[in-house]
């Protein structure tokens, strides 16, 4: 589990293609500090560490994760944000983030409001119905709070720390970033599926 707050930005350093993609990040965080098998969330996509170095680590990505995040966007230079597995007594700042990313949305408006950024994204339709104003999303790891819905367009706001500390200060137009819906709003629908049958 994690909470949405960035604790490091990361930068691939390699990616290879085996059986399974393969991919080095390197990091600020004391790998000395990391165990084999650990998992640190990369732009929110929660990755287990197969391999570590005095500066970075490698994990293996699957096709299906491939598939259903912005990983295949990825290429060497790319930063990243990252997250470590939240342990016991670390405080939550942000909301309960599983690491198990639903879908991409994309950024398809950038707008300055006073010192922050507006940024719009149009989620996928089958996610939308999610995603409800005032609550909680992760947008490549990011614990964020929802301003506005309009269909399958929502908005948040990004303020300066945040663009800052995050890769968010790197946000572009048509930029595909990893979504995850709120925990909560996934059961809730769930019950109200099982409630009809």
């Amino acid at each position: 589990m994690f909470t949405g707050i960035i604790t490091d930005i990361g930068k691939v350093r390699s990616l290879a293609q085996g059986g399974d993609l393969r991919v080095r990040i390197g990091t600020g965080y004391d790998t000395g500090s990391i165990d084999i098998g650990a998992s640190i969330a990369a732009d929110g996509v929660c990755l287990t560490v197969v391999a570590l170095g005095p500066d970075w680590y490698d994990v293996q990505v699957s096709a299906e994760t491939v598939a259903k995040t912005n990983l295949a966007d990825w290429a060497e230079g790319r930063r990243v944000n990252l997250e470590r597995a939240l342990r016991l007594g670390d405080e939550l700042g942000g909301h309960i983030v599983s690491g198990h990313v639903d879908g991409v949305a994309e950024v398809v408006g950038l707008y300055p409001e006073g010192d922050s950024l507006r940024v719009v994204f149009r989620a996928p339709e089958a996610l939308a119905g999610f995603i409800a104003p005032k609550g909680s999303v992760a947008l490549n790891g990011t614990s964020l709070t929802v301003n506005e819905v309009k269909g399958a367009e929502f908005g948040i706001n990004l303020i300066p720390h945040t663009q800052d500390v995050t890769t968010w200060g790197d946000v572009a137009l048509g930029d595909r970033v990893n979504l995850e819906i709120d925990t909560l709003a996934r059961y809730v629908a769930r019950l109200r599926e099982w409630e009809r049958r």
